[in-house]
């Protein structure tokens, strides 16, 4: 009897370890996938800053948004992360990668060795991009000047660092779904949708995340705790932002400024630069999307004093 016992263990184990494999495989993308292509650099551009490429990966404690050292640490409830290199330097950056390469960790969350990426990395919003405006992003940062230096390992204990188990992370928590527009709705709200939930991540902060650092989906864009510890991100469905209107929240991407008076704080500040710098017409787009958004109630705030809205 025990030794049936010993041996249903020992299949069970391998059962489980072989599935364990199995779902933690990185998916890539093949640069036979990738057809002839001519970048469009204006949208490469566009991109960029709709992803708010500069907010994490530009050298801290400088103003030139396109020197894309990294550096910055992002702290989070499973340790600090910190943004890497994306400028074209050849030894520190990404100068060497192919553009399968760039498509593969931004939709898919794998680096080009083929370890997955830390979902720190908003790839569970950028697998949501069309590839065009990837290639684009790709061809646009290729551009920028070259950054030299390394930037340090993350500070993540174990087991979060053993990078295997994202695998079953990204299993849980991604869809692998393309942006599909809605017909009921018009281009402009589309275009706001397909932003707010592709490249602009929105809700990689503005949404409040269960015990393993996924999104709850019913409290999607409802705030929440700040990811990187201090104060609460803002409820921006309409439960949260009944007295703006569309027109409050495109200036506010514009500008920073409040229909109160009040301006933007916190890690939002790195937000509106990048907004900022949009289309007027991209802002009024984000701003109609998220208008749109049903009320949902948030997660209730603690009651320290200094609770504050980043």
């Amino acid at each position: 009897m025990l030794r049936r016992i010993l041996l249903l263990a020992i299949v069970a184990g391998i059962a489980g370890c072989g599935a364990f494999w199995w779902l933690t495989i990185p998916a890539t993308i093949a640069a036979g996938a990738l057809p002839a292509y001519q970048p469009n650099l204006a949208n490469g551009r566009t991109t960029f800053n709709a992803g708010g490429c500069s907010s994490c990966h530009a050298v801290p404690k400088q103003d030139d948004r396109t020197r894309l050292g990294g550096g910055l640490a992002i702290p989070s409830p499973f340790g600090t992360f910190y943004a890497p290199n994306i400028s074209p330097d050849p030894n520190d950056g990404i100068g060497r990668w192919s553009e399968a390469d760039f498509v593969t960790a931004v939709m898919k969350g794998i680096s080009p060795s083929g370890a997955h990426y830390f979902p720190a990395f908003p790839y569970p919003s950028y697998q949501h991009a069309r590839i065009e405006d990837v290639r684009d992003l790709f061809a646009y940062l290729k551009t920028l000047p070259p950054v030299a230096g390394k930037v340090r390992d993350h500070d993540v204990p174990f087991p979060i660092n053993i990078r295997r188990n994202v695998g079953v992370w990204k299993w849980l928590f991604m869809d692998d779904k393309p942006f599909v527009a809605d017909a009921t709705r018009s281009a402009q709200w589309n275009r706001g949708a397909y932003l707010v939930n592709g490249f602009g991540h929105c809700a990689e902060c503005h949404s409040p995340r269960n015990f393993l650092g996924g999104i709850v989906a019913a409290q999607r864009f409802a705030g929440g705790p700040n990811p990187e510890g201090e104060g609460w991100v803002p409820n921006i469905t309409e439960k949260g932002l009944s007295d703006w209107s569309a027109k409050d929240i495109a200036y506010f991407l514009e500008t920073g400024q409040m229909p109160d008076g009040d301006s933007a704080g916190g890690s939002m500040v790195r937000v509106i630069k990048n907004t900022s710098q949009l289309s007027p017409e991209d802002r009024d787009a984000i701003a109609e999307y998220i208008k749109s958004l049903p009320p949902v109630e948030g997660p209730p705030k603690p009651k320290k004093k200094d609770a504050k809205e980043s």
